[in-house]
């Protein structure tokens, strides 16, 4: 058996470590494009699914798949396209509430558990200086919602509620147990 992360994020390969498993990194190829008529949290369950679906496996492989959006009055913020973009997020998110999303699949023998967990979180107001100082660290340009909680934001984050590691981009704790009813993981940490 090999466990497949179907993933190019560093962040998810180092959670991945938290779990002590041997395990493989492929990037699946497939269109993130999502419709901004229909629901955040059926589409990001539906993109990590089509990324675990891309990646060839044997019968006994697990893939691991999972795509995080952050939204914000239902409105879906990905990566900026630039800094004018991420300052735009950035000023949006401060002083409200938002939600970060991760969609999660694991696939494994004839089993697809394809599932979304949110996370809130309330970010305090900012100055633009403040904005602009962390958009010039050039940390927001790759990252959903223009913002890495485990980086310069947490700064910013004056409240959350759900998983901090969903906001990083693995939900490990609903990981751990789908991996565990999958037999991947035995009952020791």
């Amino acid at each position: 058996m090999n466990v497949i992360l179907a993933s190019q994020s560093p962040r998810r390969r180092e959670l991945m470590g938290l779990f002590r498993i041997p395990f493989t990194v492929q990037v699946a190829d497939v269109d993130e494009t999502m419709d901004p008529n229909k629901a955040p949290y059926d589409q990001v369950a539906q993109i990590s699914r089509r990324k675990a679906e891309a990646i060839a496996r044997l019968p006994q492989d697990v893939v691991i798949a999972a795509d995080t959006i952050v939204v914000c009055d239902g409105k879906i913020l990905g990566k900026p396209r630039d800094e004018a973009d991420a300052f735009r997020m950035l000023r949006l998110l401060s002083g409200r509430q938002h939600q970060v999303m991760t969609g999660m699949t694991v696939l494994y023998g004839n089993t697809c558990v394809s599932c979304t967990e949110v996370t809130d979180i309330h970010f305090r107001p900012l100055t633009d200086g403040e904005i602009l100082a962390y958009i010039a660290t050039k940390e927001p340009m790759d990252k959903a919602g223009s913002y890495g909680i485990q980086g310069g934001a947490a700064l910013f984050a004056e409240r959350l509620e759900g998983d901090y590691f969903n906001v990083v981009g693995l939900p490990v704790c609903r990981l751990g147990k789908i991996l565990r009813e999958a037999g991947v993981l035995e009952d020791s940490v």
